[in-house]
Parts: C-alpha cells; structure tokens; sequence
C-alpha cells in the first residue's frame, strides 16, 4: 500500500506537468512518465523501446553468454541467466481519475504533431501520444482548434500493474524503473542487443522495455533494414546520414512515453547492430556524427522505397508547413524529361505510369504495379464508417498534389460521402502502395488503380539512391538532388537541445 500512496502521490504532482490547469484540478490528463534525458553532445545516446504495452503477458529474458543483472528503483538487486517476469493487478490505495480531450487517430505522428502544434496555438499543453494509434491529448474541455471537435475520455483507475521477478525464493514484486546489464549481450527477438535497459512504466500504465543505445551503434541496426545491406557504398552513406537527422529530428516522437524512438516502421527498423556487414559498418563510420541540416536545425530526413518517378511535396503526404528542402521534382534523366511539367493533372501522371526507361530507380519491384478496388474492399477500408454511405459505393479523387498523388479521396454512396486526405489514404486502403495512381472503371462497382512506387514519395527514394550510386554519385550528389538547400553539419554544428527551436 505504501508504493500505492506513493504513486498517487506522484500523480498529484503531476497535474500541471500532464496539463490539467487550476490548483483545484480534480483529474488527470494522463498517467506522469518521467521525460528521457536530453539527446545531445558529441556522442548521443538514445532510449530506443524493443518492445511496448508490456504487462498482459509474461515476459523472458536472457542473457546471451552471461546473467543479466537487474537493479530496481529500490535498489535491491537480482542476477540470472534468464530473467522469468510477469505483472499483477494490484490495487491502488485511492482511485485515480483521468480525464483528457482527444484529437485522432491520425494515420502518422505527423499528422499528430501538426494537430497538437495547432492545439499549442491556443495556448494548450497538447500532447502526441501512441496508445494504439497516433492521437493528441489535451486537458478535459480545453477549446477545441477550429474545425475539430475533440471527444472527451474519462477514465476511473482502481488498479495497477506490478512487475515481479521469479527468484529462487519465489515472486518478488519489482519497483520501477528497473535497471537491466547485460555484460554478455540481451538476446531478444532473435537478436542480441548491448544495452543497457530498463523497464519503466508509460503513460497508459503498460510497461515497455528500452535500450540505451549511442546513436553511431543504433544506425548499425537501422541501415540494413531501411535499404538492404547490398546497396551500393554511397546509398549506404546517405542511408546512415539520413537515418541518423531522422533520429535526432523525431527524438521527442515518444515523450510521452518517457522514451525517444521505437524500433518498427512507427520509427525506423532497428534490429541486432551485431549483424551489421563491414559494408554497413563503414558507411556508419565514414559519416560519423554528419548530418542533413538547414538553418541550423536537423532537417525532416524523411525516405521512402520507390517515388515512382517523381518526388512529392511535404504536404502531399503530410498537413507540414512549406519545409524549401522537400520539394517536387521528376526523377528522370534529362531526355525523358520532354512532355512533363509540373504540377501533374491525371493526364499527365497516366503518361508517367505508362514509362519505365530513362525513369531513376525503375528497378525497384514496386515501380509499377496495379491494383483493383471492389465493393468489398472498398467497405472494408472504411469499416464501420461505410455503414451510412449506403450501396454501391464509388471511388473520386477530389484533388491531387504538384506531383499528380493524390490528396484527396472521396468515397461516395447514395447516403453520404467520406473523404480521406494524404496519408489518412494509404492507411485506409493498405493495398495500394503509395497515392501515385489513376483510377479507370472495370465493370460494375470495381476499378482499376493503376500506380506506381512505394511509400510517401517525400525525399529520398532508396530505389533512386541505390541506382544513382551504382552510376558512380557520391553521397553528397545523391542528398542534393533529394533534399536540395539542406547542408551536410556536424552533430556538435547543432545547438544544445534545450536551445532548439520547436520540431
């Protein structure tokens, strides 16, 4: 009960950093996470979680070639070769009320944080939070930013989860963080990771377990699974210079949270650094510590598989601000430029669709594909939304961006209209792999989506990169022709976190 009266207490602390207002507050935002140290100097290190929304389930841990030592907040101590863990309900000593407004789900954290910046607006402690999907949490009531109307969650918490770890004298109940070495390596998901780690607590009162990594080991574990450990040494090198702005550009993705960075497609794909090849490796080290940069912050060093033939603006895949350095551009060689002007009409991006040579990165398997969407596809991206727009259904792009995607998608029914908008498309229509694509009728209540290219299309293709660098560019050539005005910088060029602007 004591640790239950202290957590409450803890929460009551928490109110005006949470973003409840008034000393008279009766409720909760959101459970108080402790903030992840700052990521910052020479040598960064990031918490990285490897796996989130921990506690319906037990968990094990085991030391790869030697025992793990775990240290609770406490300070009692325990060391085994495979750890054995499992959380129990307990009950807390006084309910906890928790009680926010909420915008979402956003199909990205982009979307998110673009909704929370303009909630901040007004004055707002808005916050981008992941408990399933991207949302913005706000305190309960707070005005609503035009045009939105936030739903108001209410939440009465009687119970806890705790943490306990099997020991030779039986269950011992865990207070956390838990400190976890791992002088032998952590082998997890078929993996085995350095660390060290914790296990902490986040803001929906699930566990997830970090890893502190250096950002130079944590690139190792991203560049061959973001563009394949084969491709060409300077795709690699703009790989490991991307990778690593991304990281320090969305360090703050899961505050919330009290950790950085995730390690699946939310983020970027961090696995085993062990596996890293030497090709990998020497990539990371020749462009140790650089960075894509412009005026004086990292820059929005977003990728992508394949644009098709064509780059996309930022705010075709995302509600961002004009960022200068994202900006649409034909990915041709200069002869196959003729006929193509920007921005494209339905027209035009049908012509685009129709070639393959002369196009940079047509040798990505997704360059081109087609897909088809019927009634019942169409209904099932929609869910339960489709319930009211009656039968059939019919597909209309209401608009396209400067580079011919599309950013506006309405689905039609005899009862009503349902408009989805840039990433919010490919979220609910999985199937296509990017919003590069015409639409042509193929019989009753069924269409043809012709298409090309995977992922947003915003910055650099990887499939461009990797055929650019087999003709001989270098890795500065290939990030000036994705990301043009942004400047290679050293880390130590940036200033302190706590004196950036906001990202």
């Amino acid at each position: 009960m004591a640790v239950a009266r202290a957590l409450t207490a803890l929460l009551s602390l928490a109110v005006l950093a949470a973003g409840c207002q008034g000393a008279d507050a009766e409720s909760l935002t959101r459970l108080p996470v402790p903030k992840p140290p700052a990521v910052q100097g020479a040598k960064p290190v990031l918490w990285v979680s490897l796996a989130a929304h921990l506690g319906s389930q037990p968990l094990v841990l085991e030391g790869a070639s030697a025992p793990l030592e775990l240290v609770d907040a406490r300070g009692e101590r325990f060391s085994a070769r495979r750890v054995q863990l499992r959380w129990v309900a307990q009950a807390l000593a006084e309910p906890i009320e928790i009680r926010r407004s909420v915008l979402g789900p956003f199909a990205s954290f982009e979307a998110a944080e673009q909704a929370a910046l303009t909630w901040r607006a007004l004055g707002v402690p808005a916050e981008v939070a992941h408990p399933r999907d991207w949302e913005v949490w706000a305190p309960a009531d707070a005005p609503a930013p035009q045009g939105t109307a936030p739903r108001q969650l209410q939440q009465r918490l009687t119970q806890q989860r705790v943490l306990q770890f099997n020991a030779a004298s039986g269950w011992r109940s865990l207070k956390g963080p838990v400190q976890i070495q791992a002088p032998g390596g952590l082998r997890f998901n078929g993996g085995v990771f350095t660390g060290p780690f914790r296990l902490q607590v986040d803001a929906y009162g699930s566990w997830t377990l970090v890893e502190e990594v250096p950002l130079e080991r944590y690139l190792q574990g991203v560049v061959p699974h973001e563009i394949g450990a084969g491709s060409p040494a300077a795709a690699l090198a703009a790989q490991a210079v991307l990778a690593r702005t991304w990281a320090l550009r969305n360090r703050h993705r899961f505050a919330v949270d009290g950790y950085h960075l995730c390690s699946d497609t939310q983020c970027q794909v961090y696995s085993d650094p062990r596996q890293a090849g030497s090709a990998v490796r020497q990539a990371v080290s020749r462009t140790a510590g650089q960075v894509l940069a412009q005026n004086g912050e990292p820059i929005h060093a977003v990728y992508h598989a394949s644009n098709g033939g064509v780059s996309a603006d930022e705010d075709e895949a995302w509600p961002l601000p004009e960022l200068g350095y994202l900006e649409p551009s034909l990915d041709l060689d200069g002869a196959s430029v003729q006929g193509l002007t920007l921005p494209l009409d339905a027209q035009e991006v049908a012509g685009l669709l129709a070639r393959r040579s002369g196009v940079v990165g047509a040798t990505h398997p997704l360059f081109r594909w087609r897909r088809q969407l019927d009634q019942a596809s169409l209904r099932k991206g929609l869910g339960p939304r489709a319930a009211s727009l009656g039968s059939p259904l019919k597909p209309v792009v209401l608009e396209r961006g400067s580079s011919g995607r599309v950013v506006r998608l309405a689905i039609d029914g005899p009862g009503g209209r349902v408009v989805l908008e840039r990433d919010a498309i490919r979220r609910t229509y999985r199937q296509l792999p990017s919003t590069l694509f015409v639409l042509a009728p193929s019989g009753a209540g069924s269409w043809n989506v012709v298409g090309g290219g995977f992922g947003h299309g915003a910055g650099l293709s990887q499939a461009g990169a990797i055929e650019l660098a087999a003709r001989g560019w270098s890795v500065e050539q290939i990030l000036n022709r994705y990301y043009p005005g942004a400047r290679l910088v050293p880390i130590q060029a940036l200033p302190e976190e706590g004196h950036r602007g906001a990202l």
